[in-house]
């Protein structure tokens, strides 16, 4: 078990099953080495778990939730990728899409909760720039999507 997982089973984090990509396209590209994982949405499994607008329709609790949960199945596909969690250089930059109703601006305290999970599962491997933005609809009726990219270690 390497270091990353066994930090995992310390803190008590599930990673979810990685989703199935919901159209036609790869849960993960590998390009030299960078990874660049597709949007998450916060499903366990193929199970969708937060629709909804962040503020009208969904508290902003449950969003950081949401956001927790999308960044675990971006987190679960990056494994999934990569083989060993251990490989992660680091997390190079997050971008989580919330959406929101009419006038909600606090979408960076949402993506908090996906930033905060890549501190727990990397350390400080997994500090990381990002961007948080709002948006109007999401595929599925889902609250926020999180995407990421990692810089890993060459296999072997």
């Amino acid at each position: 078990m390497g270091e990353v997982e066994k930090r995992l089973k310390e803190k008590g984090i599930e990673l979810p099953p990685p989703p199935s990509p919901m159209g036609a396209y790869v849960p993960a590209v590998t390009a030299g080495s960078l990874v660049f994982v597709s949007g998450q949405l916060p499903r366990w499994g193929d199970d969708l778990k937060y629709m909804s607008k962040v503020d009208s329709d969904l508290s902003v609790e449950d969003a950081k939730e949401a956001a927790r949960l999308a960044a675990l199945n971006a987190v679960s596909v990056l494994k999934a990728e990569v083989g060993d969690l251990d490989r992660v250089k680091r997390i190079v930059r997050i971008q989580g899409s919330v959406v929101s109703s009419e006038g909600f601006v606090n979408q960076p305290q949402v993506v908090n909760a996906a930033s905060e999970v890549m501190l727990e599962v990397f350390g400080d491997a997994g500090r990381h720039a990002r961007m948080a933005v709002g948006v109007a609809e999401m595929p599925a009726n889902a609250s926020i999507a999180v995407e990421l990219i990692a810089e890993i270690e060459p296999a072997g």
